[in-house]
């Protein structure tokens, strides 16, 4: 089914003319991506369940020059994936949590896309471990969090099992991932009994929840792979196990006036840069806060559930960054509003705009009959940074 979907797209010639149909019409091109509500409407199966079920079966064979095992970091499953080839001294360590909303994904499907020329990139630069973290709704918010972040400290206390230099260990993730890796990068800062992270990779990443209506969301609200909705029923399975007040926080009225006033020096349309908006962005004014709805607002202020929240002292002590954004991709602004934050406290910043890519697109790369060169280039520029640390 969802090669079907995507194997028009490539006989496009360039995904930006899909996007600039209306938002209507790019919703009916992919109405197929919607059959998991069908069936959890009728009762066949939950749609989160459908989902799993799917990606469960995205797997890429095995490769000869590649030792891939099954471990774990302390209670915390992982799969390491090695290269054979003996390293001439200790390798550079990458823990990667993969995406998924939070809700979906073992990372059998994600973390064996991280590839550049069909190559992983640990075969010359590293060590990588994907954390296999645990999953909402089962496991609610800090489940998650608390995996990755137990993985990557055990992980640094452990590096010389694994030959890895305990000073060249980089945290990595995509999409719900990002928000993890900027999460564990942000809880380890300043930590003294623990080496420096060297560095932090977010590929289009999720780091608020207060502002559902910034540009990028506006704009690519139906925009595939992750509509504006399927954000919001992401992050509300994560924080409260079910996606009941979809509604409230599309309208914005799960934010009391003096949580948003306090954040929006960070969290605001006025800090996206004015050419992110030409493309058909209409402001929103939020809904009255509807507090019967919300019995704890304040924990979305959490910096663990919210990194782009983390206060100054900690933001300054960030390890080197590389922040991937598409333009269509509603998780867009999230990260251009990280790597302002980033900057603004001094943090070494690398960033890469695919103007052509949209949310997923890296994990899709030369994948099940898929490919999108501007996948490749994003993959490059991920390698790039790494192989210059």
């Amino acid at each position: 089914m969802v090669a079907f979907i995507f194997g028009w797209l490539t006989l496009e010639d360039n995904f930006g003319k899909i996007i600039s149909a209306t938002p209507q019409r790019v919703s009916v091109r992919f109405s197929l991506l919607h059959r998991d509500e069908l069936l959890e409407k009728i009762g066949v199966c939950s749609e989160i369940a459908f989902t799993r079920y799917v990606f469960s079966g995205w797997k890429r064979g095995s490769d000869p020059q590649l030792r891939v095992s099954d471990s774990r970091l302390g209670r915390v499953p992982v799969r390491v994936y090695q290269p054979r080839a003996p390293p001439a001294g200790p390798r550079a360590g990458v823990t990667f949590f993969h995406g998924g909303g939070g809700v979906w994904g073992s990372g059998s499907a994600r973390e064996n896309c991280i590839y550049s020329d069909g190559v992983p990139f640990s075969y010359f630069c590293c060590l990588f471990l994907c954390a296999r973290y645990r999953l909402a709704p089962e496991h609610k918010y800090p489940a998650a969090y608390e995996d990755c972040l137990n993985a990557t400290i055990h992980f640094m206390k452990n590096a010389e099992h694994y030959g890895v230099d305990p000073a060249n260990i980089t945290v990595c993730g995509d999409s719900a991932g990002g928000n993890l890796a900027a999460a564990v990068s942000q809880t380890l800062a300043g930590r003294s009994d623990l080496p420096s992270l060297r560095a932090q990779v977010l590929i289009y990443p999720g780091l608020q929840a207060l502002d559902f209506n910034l540009p990028s969301y506006y704009q690519n609200r139906g925009v595939p792979l992750l509509f504006r909705e399927h954000a919001v029923f992401f992050m509300l399975h994560y924080l409260d196990g079910h996606a009941l007040h979809m509604q409230e926080v599309l309208e914005g009225s799960h934010i009391p006036p003096d949580m948003r006033l306090k954040y929006r020096k960070w969290v605001s349309p006025d800090h996206i840069p004015p050419k992110f908006k030409v493309r058909g962005y209409k402001p929103h004014k939020p809904h009255e806060f509807k507090a019967e709805f919300f019995e704890k607002p304040e924990r979305l202020g959490e910096p663990n559930l919210c990194p782009l929240l983390a206060e100054d002292a900690v933001v300054q002590q960030l390890p080197q960054s590389f922040i991937l954004t598409c333009e269509y991709d509603v998780l867009r602004d999230d990260g251009l509003l990280y790597k302002k934050r980033l900057e603004d406290n001094g943090v070494p910043v690398t960033w890469y705009h695919l103007e052509d890519g949209f949310h997923g697109i890296i994990s899709l790369y030369d994948y099940c009959g898929l490919s999108f060169p501007s996948g490749k280039r994003g993959l490059d520029s991920i390698v790039n940074f790494l192989k210059g640390l």
